[in-house]
């Protein structure tokens, strides 16, 4: 018997006893007031959250954002906040991205619980922008605002779309120094509108 076949015999016999996977069924996490967390636990981490009636209001709050008014390249899929320098359907290449100061982006899905959302490809031709440009902005209809994940879990579609993901503010690491470093590998900002 090789070396290895008999660290694997003797691990077998100390398995432990299997248990019965855990119920999902519960009383999951509630919040008084969800947009009040999301907020919160948003601005803890470094974003921003800021709740619009329509679309349409979404522009005046962007005029009052450092970040939008510095931006020279930018990138709308929320046609009524504004409309863009450039657009993505004249983009062939991810790649020419690169360069995109502030982008306001779809959201599908907002959490409560960690002030995540949900995005995914369905309404965006080139998923890298979501981690290529300086500032993000997520569009997100009030009503699709959650308590928690298993909530949210409910509410998204994993097949409908190749790509999706949860973005939880703006891009951040610690490892280095033990210092924090907003925009380390992706956005330096996040916004997130609530709409309605």
């Amino acid at each position: 018997m090789s070396s290895r076949d008999a660290i694997l015999t003797a691990i077998r016999k100390h398995l432990p006893e299997s248990s019965p996977l855990p119920d999902f069924e519960g009383p999951w996490i509630q919040y008084p007031d969800p947009f009040a967390q999301f907020a919160s636990v948003l601005e803890m981490i470094g974003g921003r959250c800021i709740r619009v009636s329509s679309e349409a209001e979404i522009a005046a709050q962007l005029a009052q954002l450092p970040q939008y008014n510095s931006a020279k390249q930018t990138l709308s899929l929320v046609p009524a906040a504004f409309t863009g320098t450039t657009s993505m359907d004249l983009i062939h290449d991810p790649h020419d991205l690169a360069d995109i100061d502030f982008a306001i982006l779809p959201g599908e899905v907002a959490v409560a619980e960690n002030a995540a959302v949900w995005v995914n490809e369905l309404h965006v031709r080139h998923r890298v922008i979501y981690f290529l440009c300086q500032h993000l902005a997520l569009v997100v209809p009030a009503a699709n605002l959650v308590h928690n994940l298993h909530e949210a879990y409910d509410k998204i579609s994993v097949s409908a779309s190749p790509y999706g993901g949860f973005i939880a503010g703006p891009s951040k690491t610690a490892d280095i120094e033990q210092s924090l470093v907003i925009g380390a590998h992706g956005p330096r900002s996040m916004t997130v509108f609530l709409v309605g």
